[in-house]
């Protein structure tokens, strides 16, 4: 339905992989927030050099669809080896990242999967290069025809069902808000809800990322370091776009 869909609107805004299909498919723009960790994490390998392939976490083929493309599949968090990349935004800070890395997660990483072929660009964003991201949409684009959707991934409940996270709300909301500070016109008022949670946090975003409860979930087992490298807002000007070879940095 085109009023689920948003389609009223040029800026659209809905949460998880069944929201994000209903207002991505056909967008120029399509923009992936998962700021506990995935596209964090995303960032700073792009940041660092590295080609990274998304891919849904739990497939049994992850390993082939790595090998395939020659790259190296992040091991799991609590499991890898202290060297070996993961999902963790600090440990990708810290060890030497492969040319090309395969990095599944449940959530942002699924989503942006499932986007490649639904939209037109996928671009990762967090609360790290959210800046970032509206300004290369401002200026690569014009807004009079451009249609963009943002996706808050949101995590899951353990039967499997969405849980909205407000992390996410906020990533995507900063996106949002800038795009308004360009005088980008067209936000649906879910849009124009998602910029307003943000500016509610502004100034506030490490705190409130620690206390959410996500936040309280990764600190209670040991990777506080990944929530305090998300809080880094604004360090970012790198804007990761999803080519066929996997995210790479916008020119």
């Amino acid at each position: 339905m085109t009023a689920t869909r948003q389609g009223d609107h040029t800026v659209r805004f809905d949460w998880g992989p069944t929201g994000g299909l209903a207002v991505g498919e056909g967008a120029d723009v399509a923009v992936v927030v998962d700021v506990l960790s995935f596209t964090t994490a995303l960032g700073v390998a792009v940041e660092r050099g590295a080609v990274v392939v998304p891919y849904p976490a739990g497939r049994p083929d992850a390993a082939a669809v790595a090998a395939q493309t020659g790259a190296v599949l992040a091991g799991g968090r609590s499991s890898a080896a202290p060297d070996e990349p993961t999902l963790s935004p600090a440990r990708l800070l810290e060890v030497d990242l492969p040319p090309r890395l395969v990095l599944p997660s449940p959530n942002g990483s699924a989503v942006a999967h499932a986007l490649a072929s639904a939209a037109t660009t996928v671009v990762g964003a967090s609360l790290r290069n959210a800046a970032a991201v509206a300004s290369w949409i401002a200026r690569e684009h014009d807004a009079d025809d451009t249609v963009v959707a943002v996706v808050a991934t949101g995590e899951r409940w353990p039967d499997g069902t969405l849980r909205p996270a407000v992390e996410d709300l906020w990533g995507a909301g900063a996106v949002l808000a800038a795009l308004e500070d360009f005088d980008w016109p067209g936000l649906s008022p879910e849009a124009a809800l998602a910029a307003d949670a943000y500016r509610l946090v502004r100034e506030r975003e490490s705190s409130h990322l620690h206390a959410c409860a996500s936040g309280l979930e990764l600190v209670a087992v040991g990777w506080e370091a990944d929530v305090a490298v998300a809080a880094q807002v604004g360090s970012s000007s790198v804007v990761p776009v999803l080519s066929d070879r996997g995210f790479v940095p916008a020119p």
